[in-house]
């Protein structure tokens, strides 16, 4: 008998994290290595938010707060809502949790039963799967790709659901490819998933990072959505580990017990550093940053289309180009491998993100400056040409 659970089988590993581990290791030895790989923001914590969390740390901030999160950050989280989106929130509906991963697995340990069933994107982000397998159920991996910008449908998840499906997914900006689900199709996802029975749960991690058009929330279309959020890429904070969940009221109070016994609450010190974090001095620094990452985009994205990378649909949000590499190489995983040990650049193949055609994929994160940017497109040019 094994004494490791059956289910961690069907955990894979998250190999940009191997990546990642290789390319410092080779930074060590002295190698210079551009940095396109992780999904993490160049940018350091607003100063005002730091100065926020050294303020807790010094007035003795450190003890357990509500499991739902300190009612004054809830309120805040509420009020940036109304503000910024117009969608009025009640802020007893919020709770505040360690990441945008405790939120999902929140929600996934209070929905899914053993054997049911989620619906997801492929490509989309890897642990989202694994976090339905974390609680017995069963990733349902739908492959998408250009024609409906790398999202789910209406259509697609009508076709794909099976007598056991529970839930349905979605993330808007989505990791690996940036791209969108526009209003009109959230709604016919909504609509679609209500009438056979399921909820919709979307991922919002990458709100506020949206170029070229206005962004929004899912949740100014309904109320019986689960919706999932982080102050981690928005609002530069990923090593605070702080995220929350909107969720519709009904199941307020199951979530409220499970934070309560696998959490306790959120970290206390990141909770108080937030309340400065929706500031209109933070607000002004966070909107450089993101015109900052849309010019990223501006130049990364015909440059790799220059090299022969495949991008057929310009990303509307997030720090990603999810590139075909057909034309350079069929086995994206030995590219990326050789794209680091030979031209200093770290890039994630597309193994990462699901079993529909990962091998012809990889993912480019433009979170680093433009400088950097532009000698890691010429590091791809002269291996390319080599």
């Amino acid at each position: 008998m094994s004494l490791v659970a059956e289910r961690m089988q069907r955990i894979a590993p998250f190999y940009v994290m191997d990546l990642l581990a290789q390319a410092r290791k080779l930074e060590a030895e002295g190698h210079s290595i551009i940095h396109m790989e992780i999904g993490e923001p160049d940018f350091d914590t607003p100063a005002p938010i730091i100065a926020a969390g050294q303020r807790a740390l010094a007035e003795g901030q450190t003890h357990y707060t509500p499991a739902r999160g300190l009612p004054a950050l809830r309120q805040s989280i509420a009020d940036f809502y109304l503000e910024r989106y117009g969608t009025p929130v009640d802020p007893e509906r919020i709770i505040v949790t360690p990441g945008s991963s405790g939120a999902l697995q929140l929600v996934l340990s209070v929905l899914i039963n053993p054997g049911e069933s989620v619906l997801m994107a492929d490509p989309g982000y890897p642990c989202n799967r694994h976090f339905v397998e974390l609680v017995d159920g069963k990733p349902l991996s739908v492959p998408v790709g250009p024609e409906s910008g790398y999202q789910l449908t209406a259509e697609l998840v009508e076709s794909a659901w099976q007598p056991d499906t529970k839930a349905v997914l979605i993330a808007s900006p989505s990791n690996p490819t940036g791209t969108l689900v526009s209003d009109s199709e959230m709604q016919r996802l909504h609509e679609t998933v209500k009438r056979l029975g399921g909820i919709l749960i979307v991922d919002e991690i990458y709100q506020g990072l949206v170029y070229g058009m206005a962004g929004g929330t899912a949740l100014r279309f309904a109320g019986d959505i689960f919706v999932i959020n982080s102050f981690s890429k928005f609002f530069g904070m990923t090593g605070w580990r702080l995220g929350w969940l909107v969720a519709p009221q009904p199941f307020i109070d199951p979530l409220d017990r499970l934070a309560q016994n696998i959490f306790l609450s959120a970290p206390t010190l990141s909770q108080f550093a937030a309340l400065s974090a929706f500031s209109p001095e933070v607000l002004a620094i966070l909107e450089e940053r993101r015109q900052a990452f849309e010019t990223r985009r501006d130049f990364l994205l015909p440059a790799l289309r220059e090299l022969g990378f495949s991008i057929p649909v310009t990303p509307q949000g997030a720090f990603y180009l999810y590139a075909g590499c057909e034309k350079i190489s069929d086995d994206s995983r030995t590219l990326a491998k050789d794209l680091l040990e030979q031209a200093g650049v770290a890039v994630t193949p597309g193994l990462d993100f699901g079993a529909h055609q990962p091998e012809a994929h990889l993912r480019f994160a433009y979170t680093t400056d433009l400088e950097k940017l532009s000698e890691g497109v010429e590091r791809i040019r002269r291996f390319i040409a080599a």
